[in-house]
């Protein structure tokens, strides 16, 4: 790589690590590299093998072809409703990212509950981020804390709920109909 490019590479990986709210500590300890060399990346006065920019891709929840695309901020990113890539989930459920990989600041997901299906019969975490869940269609049911002793809260079409993402939560349709979410996590976790 050229100097020019090495410093564009350093300068992403920055950004990116400062959009995750990660120290260069953070981001070292994740990638398994010292905080020195990440430092010394950032500021382009060192380079990486493909490996080590695996580690550093993925400890920000990015690939490593996303630390080289400097066409992300080129405009307006369209996402049909027949393109958004779904995720794996529990029986009856469907989870859809609608925020574009790389993620920057703010990550979006569309759910649908059938009736009686619920994200997991245990409350999960993920990192340490804002997150909203905003209910479109339906009714669901949501426990925030560990497992029982979440007091349960129930919320129909266009009502929100705000909490941290390292907060264990779980969400179920007890209704009769199915139900429409969308929850917005800022800044996005690690993948």
């Amino acid at each position: 790589m050229t100097e020019p490019e090495t410093a564009r590479l350093g300068a992403r990986i920055r950004a990116y690590r400062n959009m995750r709210r990660m120290t260069v500590r953070g981001l070292a300890v994740e990638a398994k590299a010292s905080p020195s060399f990440i430092s010394q990346l950032e500021r382009g006065h060192s380079s990486a093998s493909i490996g080590m920019l695996r580690r550093i891709a993925t400890a920000l929840g990015l690939t490593v072809a996303d630390l080289f695309n400097e066409d992300d901020a080129l405009g307006p990113r369209v996402v049909r409703r027949s393109a958004r890539p779904e995720l794996p989930t529990a029986p009856g459920t469907r989870k859809y990212l609608i925020s574009q990989r790389p993620l920057q600041n703010l990550e979006v997901y569309a759910g649908e509950l059938d009736p009686g299906t619920s994200t997991g019969d245990e409350p999960y975490s993920h990192g340490e981020s804002q997150e909203i869940l905003l209910v479109l269609r339906g009714r669901i049911t949501i426990w925030l804390g560990p497992a029982g002793s979440a007091s349960p809260q129930v919320l129909g079409p266009g009502d929100s709920v705000e909490y941290r993402t390292s907060v264990p939560h779980r969400v179920a349709n007890e209704g009769d109909e199915p139900a429409e979410v969308i929850w917005m996590i800022s800044p996005p976790t690690p993948a």
